[in-house]
């Protein structure tokens, strides 16, 4: 049997090298053309042969990400293909896994539940790299699906009770537990012929899928074994009562009804969760991770244990001090008009803050709607700076005058020398380029 491997951007080259083991020859197509000299030699050298069609064979599995543009009748899509390539490992079989999945919330989803996880030692996959609990092994990687082939070879022999994988546009079918975190934005794939929304439905191949609320009833409620969340809807499994934000700890109850966990217990419950969630977004990402490890029968005391340990990502979501001076940072290479509306909000309940807002292009497959971002802020009364390439666009968009500052570090130098006590930093980048400057 023969195997084509399509697209070499996405991880493909890691799917095409384990291919090799279970096929008799495997093919691979660069469709982007991004394949540099050195991946080529290690590709020819384990006997992956290159191709620019589809070669002519009977017996050919084709494989291709569930957003390839090309219009090819696919037997695996990459997602797929990751779980036959790991279904007989025997270590990932005995250790409970975690996919997340969604638009937005993906990685402050996994950290959470590194910390409610973390007597398992877990395994994690994420955008800020790949770890072994405290302990990183690698990190400048993807979370295409390939890399958690990639994840697992670099635990080889460590030990881990848990993992837990962010996955771009779906999960594998290898986890325990699926989390959607939300589709706040629908954006086409496939060169525009799909959303983003039927991609991510491959999450709903786990044994139990998390899902928010409003996406579920919207795109997903022909499946079943979900479990759903939500902050303003009391229909779903999960919901708060009684929230109380603040900037350093926010305090509510949450309410589960009926929620299923894969030992085949329910939930009928309410407890106090005391954490770092100074917003809504940070919110929901909060209940994805609560019903996740509830849905793994994580225990209530341990949830609340890991969660007050919590206090955001560095340089994603995070709070730090600058002498007297609060800065919230938002540093995200996934930030989109959504977010920033959002985050917005979550100024109102500041006093007098300054907004730095800006970044970078062409460091996710998601550019920002401009006129969008631009209208949000022409409706904003809070001062706002602008700043990075990002910002100067939008400026040129608005109707009323608000400063632009073009270095970010310049812009939060001029906040840090007034009055303000709040700073709020909105900036699309990979915070590792942000500490390059």
């Amino acid at each position: 049997m023969k195997a084509l491997v399509v697209d070499l951007t996405h991880g493909g080259i890691t799917i095409a090298l384990a291919l090799k083991k279970h096929f008799k020859e495997v093919f691979a197509w660069d469709i982007y053309n991004t394949l540099n000299q050195k991946s080529k030699k290690i590709l020819i050298k384990n006997g992956i042969k290159l191709v620019n069609k589809i070669p002519k064979s009977d017996n050919l599995k084709i494989i291709a990400p569930i957003h390839c543009p090309l219009n090819l009748k696919v037997d695996y899509t990459h997602h797929e293909i990751v779980k036959f390539l790991l279904s007989n490992d025997e270590k990932l079989a005995r250790t409970p896994i975690i996919e997340v999945t969604g638009v937005k919330g993906k990685t402050s989803v996994v950290w959470m539940l590194k910390e409610i996880l973390r007597e398992k030692n877990p395994l994690i996959l994420s955008s800020i790299g790949a770890f072994l609990s405290g302990k990183k092994l690698k990190e400048n990687i993807s979370i295409t699906p390939a890399s958690i082939i990639e994840t697992v070879e670099l635990a080889k022999g460590l030990d881990y009770q848990a993992c837990i994988f962010e996955s771009s546009l779906g999960g594998t079918g290898l986890a325990d537990v699926g989390i959607l975190t939300n589709i706040v934005e629908d954006y086409p794939i496939q060169g525009g012929k799909e959303k983003a929304s039927k991609a991510k439905a491959q999450i709903f191949k786990s044994k139990i899928t998390c899902c928010e609320h409003t996406a579920y009833k919207k795109y997903y409620n022909q499946f079943k074994n979900v479990n759903t969340f939500s902050i303003t809807e009391n229909d779903a499994n999960i919901y708060p009562k009684n929230i109380n934000y603040g900037l350093e700890k926010t305090r509510l109850e949450v309410h589960v009804k009926g929620l299923k966990t894969i030992t085949g217990k329910e939930y009928n419950t309410r407890f106090p969760i005391e954490t770092f969630a100074p917003g809504p977004h940070y919110l929901l990402n909060l209940l994805a991770a609560v019903s996740g490890a509830l849905t793994l029968d994580i225990s209530i005391k341990q949830i609340q244990k890991g969660l007050r340990k919590f206090k955001g990502i560095k340089g994603r979501s995070s709070r730090r001090r600058f002498g007297e001076k609060i800065i919230i940072e938002e540093i995200n290479p996934g930030i989109n008009s959504e977010a920033i509306k959002y985050t917005l909000k979550m100024a109102q309940n500041l006093k007098a803050p300054i907004i730095i807002l800006g970044g970078d292009y062409g460091i996710a497959c998601e550019e920002i709607d401009e006129d969008k971002t631009a209208n949000i802020i022409e409706d904003s009364t809070e001062k706002i700076i602008l700043t990075g390439e990002m910002g100067k666009n939008i400026q040129k968009k608005l109707h009323r005058k608000i400063p632009y500052i073009e270095k970010r570090e310049n812009a939060l130098k001029y906040a840090l020398s007034t009055t303000n006590k709040h700073i709020i930093l909105i900036y699309r980048s990979e915070y590792s380029k942000l500490q390059e400057r």
